[in-house]
């Protein structure tokens, strides 16, 4: 009796497609990475991570998927979970464990990081929530750099050899090489997904513009101003042109001219170029810190460069 009542919940719940519902808060959990709530996006965006690895697209899937399901048996309110935005730090987790760390277990850590950072997302959501804080990105730094710090304690999570610390005292700065203006624009937003090829990159743009033709204008110029910005105080070539510069400028600009620009401030646009370029020495700075233990800088330009100016407009309301 017991199991003809289950057979018939589970033809119930596939006649009222909530798989199909699933499926797309999870894809809307993957766009929600760049602030956007649209399944086409998250599709795109998906499909751009396969293209450069398909591994890496299996784990971007399962990670929004782990990410919506905590969230659902959690009890969060549904409204979150429908945008997509309980699950996107999970799926930056998933993605950037399985790229920094190697070995057997390496998917498998992915895969219980995005569930944790699930849980740490709600977590942040209450605690910052009091101060009117967004959390942004930062559950799913914190779990990866607590994370890649626990690989030196713990054999079954094994760093891949990108990763490791660098003593100051050895430090050289090199300028010199090429610029190709469009490559480092291709990369720069291709690495807020850890992609640094010019097809990825390509589709990542278009996920935009297919939303919001407004948010990807805005993009292309917090890419453009970043790297403008590292040339201009002579950062490295190598690391612009890799994207790293540019990565963190586009988030910042659309989450400080677009998202939370609400009372549609006329110096957005001028404040949201600024906010991007202070990314670059932020990134500089992050990392240099962060060098003696060998973890990536990640997101974190990006949250301090936004938290500077939306906590400055409680007083600046202008800008």
């Amino acid at each position: 009796m017991r199991r003809k009542t289950r057979a018939n919940q589970t033809k119930h719940m596939i006649k009222e497609g909530s798989f199909t519902t699933f499926l797309k808060e999870s894809l809307k959990g993957i766009s929600q990475i760049i602030y956007i709530e649209n399944t086409i996006t998250g599709l795109l965006i998906l499909l751009a991570i396969s293209v450069s690895s398909f591994s890496l697209g299996i784990i971007a899937l399962l990670s929004a998927m782990i990410g919506t399901l905590v969230a659902k048996v959690g009890g969060a309110d549904q409204k979150l979970v429908s945008k997509g935005l309980m699950s996107y730090n999970s799926v930056l987790s998933g993605l950037v464990l399985q790229t920094f760390l190697t070995g057997p277990t390496a998917w498998i850590v992915a895969l219980v990081g995005a569930a944790v950072t699930a849980i740490l997302t709600a977590t942040l959501m209450y605690f910052l929530g009091n101060f009117d804080i967004p959390i942004l990105t930062l559950p799913f730094i914190l779990l990866t750099w607590f994370t890649l710090l626990a690989s030196y304690k713990l054999e079954s999570i094994k760093l891949s050899d990108s990763l490791s610390p660098q003593s100051l005292a050895n430090w050289e700065l090199h300028i010199e090489g090429k610029i190709n203006l469009l490559q480092a624009t291709f990369n720069g937003i291709g690495q807020i997904f850890f992609l640094t090829e010019a097809l990825p990159g390509l589709l990542l743009f278009i996920a935009v513009f297919w939303a919001s033709r407004k948010m990807g204008i805005y993009a292309v110029i917090g890419n453009v101003a970043a790297c403008v910005t590292a040339l201009a105080l002579a950062g490295e070539h190598r690391l612009v042109m890799l994207g790293l510069y540019g990565y963190n400028a586009i988030l910042t600009i659309l989450a400080v001219s677009v998202v939370y620009n609400t009372k549609e401030n006329r110096y957005a646009p001028i404040t949201g170029v600024v906010a991007a370029c202070i990314t670059v020495p932020l990134m500089a700075s992050v990392s240099i810190w962060l060098l003696p233990l060998g973890l990536p800088a990640l997101t974190m330009p990006f949250v301090l460069s936004t938290w500077l100016i939306l906590g400055a407009r409680k007083v600046l309301p202008n800008l």
